[in-house]
Protein backbone atom coordinates (compact mmCIF):
# COMPACT_ATOMS: atom_id res chain seq x y z
CA UNK A 1 0.00 0.00 0.00
CA UNK A 2 1.05 3.25 -0.81
CA UNK A 3 2.25 6.14 1.26
CA UNK A 4 -0.25 8.44 -0.23
CA UNK A 5 -3.28 5.85 0.52
CA UNK A 6 -1.96 4.84 3.51
CA UNK A 7 -2.38 8.78 5.06
CA UNK A 8 -5.91 8.85 2.66
CA UNK A 9 -7.30 5.61 4.54
CA UNK A 10 -5.80 7.47 8.15
CA UNK A 11 -7.64 10.94 7.11
CA UNK A 12 -10.76 8.71 6.38
CA UNK A 13 -10.94 7.17 9.85
CA UNK A 14 -9.99 10.40 11.66
CA UNK A 15 -13.20 12.05 10.25
CA UNK A 16 -15.12 8.35 10.98
CA UNK A 17 -13.66 8.90 14.62
CA UNK A 18 -14.53 12.48 14.86
CA UNK A 19 -17.90 12.28 13.25
CA UNK A 20 -18.54 9.27 16.09
CA UNK A 21 -17.28 11.05 18.75
CA UNK A 22 -19.78 14.11 18.05
CA UNK A 23 -22.57 11.66 17.90
CA UNK A 24 -21.78 10.08 21.25
CA UNK A 25 -21.39 13.76 22.55
CA UNK A 26 -24.88 15.20 21.46
CA UNK A 27 -26.21 11.72 22.96
CA UNK A 28 -24.13 12.50 26.26
CA UNK A 29 -25.49 16.17 26.46
CA UNK A 30 -29.13 15.15 25.67
CA UNK A 31 -29.23 12.65 28.43
CA UNK A 32 -27.24 15.12 30.30
CA UNK A 33 -29.87 17.54 30.47
CA UNK A 34 -32.84 15.23 29.73
CA UNK A 35 -33.57 15.61 33.66
CA UNK A 36 -33.82 19.37 34.06
CA UNK A 37 -36.72 20.37 33.08
CA UNK A 38 -36.63 23.82 35.07
CA UNK A 39 -33.69 24.78 31.63
CA UNK A 40 -35.84 26.81 28.96
CA UNK A 41 -34.88 25.53 24.95
CA UNK A 42 -32.55 28.00 24.40
CA UNK A 43 -31.11 27.28 27.67
CA UNK A 44 -31.01 23.49 27.13
CA UNK A 45 -29.48 24.00 23.61
CA UNK A 46 -26.65 26.06 25.46
CA UNK A 47 -25.85 23.92 28.08
CA UNK A 48 -26.01 20.69 25.30
CA UNK A 49 -23.53 22.68 23.06
CA UNK A 50 -21.07 23.09 25.62
CA UNK A 51 -21.30 19.72 27.09
CA UNK A 52 -20.68 18.44 23.95
CA UNK A 53 -18.06 20.77 23.28
CA UNK A 54 -16.29 19.51 26.25
CA UNK A 55 -17.30 16.21 25.23
CA UNK A 56 -14.81 16.72 22.10
CA UNK A 57 -12.30 18.33 24.22
CA UNK A 58 -11.57 15.49 26.56
CA UNK A 59 -11.61 13.26 23.33
CA UNK A 60 -9.26 15.31 21.92
CA UNK A 61 -6.67 15.09 25.03
CA UNK A 62 -7.83 11.62 25.39
CA UNK A 63 -6.39 11.04 21.70
CA UNK A 64 -3.39 13.20 22.16
CA UNK A 65 -2.29 10.90 25.51
CA UNK A 66 -2.73 7.86 23.80
CA UNK A 67 -0.42 8.82 20.52
CA UNK A 68 1.87 10.14 23.10
CA UNK A 69 2.14 7.21 25.08
CA UNK A 70 2.02 5.34 22.02
CA UNK A 71 5.23 6.61 20.30
CA UNK A 72 6.87 6.38 23.47
CA UNK A 73 6.28 2.84 23.42
CA UNK A 74 6.94 2.30 20.19
CA UNK A 75 10.48 4.03 20.76
CA UNK A 76 11.04 1.51 23.76
CA UNK A 77 10.58 -1.36 21.93
CA UNK A 78 12.29 -0.64 19.12
CA UNK A 79 15.41 0.04 21.36
CA UNK A 80 14.76 -3.09 23.14
CA UNK A 81 14.30 -4.89 19.42
CA UNK A 82 17.68 -3.22 18.85
CA UNK A 83 19.37 -4.51 21.76
CA UNK A 84 18.46 -8.50 21.27
CA UNK A 85 19.56 -8.46 17.84
CA UNK A 86 22.60 -7.38 18.31
CA UNK A 87 23.24 -9.84 21.38
CA UNK A 88 21.63 -12.54 18.90
CA UNK A 89 24.27 -11.59 16.41
CA UNK A 90 26.81 -11.21 18.98
CA UNK A 91 26.07 -15.39 20.02
CA UNK A 92 26.01 -16.42 16.33
CA UNK A 93 29.35 -15.06 15.72
CA UNK A 94 30.24 -16.37 18.96
CA UNK A 95 29.05 -19.41 18.05
CA UNK A 96 30.54 -19.50 14.85
CA UNK A 97 33.95 -18.46 16.25
CA UNK A 98 33.98 -21.48 19.00
CA UNK A 99 32.70 -23.68 15.88
CA UNK A 100 35.79 -22.47 13.50
CA UNK A 101 38.12 -23.16 16.70
CA UNK A 102 36.62 -26.62 17.54
CA UNK A 103 36.55 -27.90 13.28
CA UNK A 104 40.79 -26.29 13.45
CA UNK A 105 41.10 -28.40 16.58
CA UNK A 106 40.08 -31.33 15.20
CA UNK A 107 41.84 -30.79 11.89
CA UNK A 108 45.17 -30.29 13.61
CA UNK A 109 45.05 -33.72 15.63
Amino acid sequence: MSHDTRTLLNDIEGHLLLAATRVEGRTAATRFTAPLHWLTDAQREEVERRFETEYLTLAHTSWQRTATRAAELRHEYENTYRGLRRRLLACCLLGGAAMTAMTVALLLM
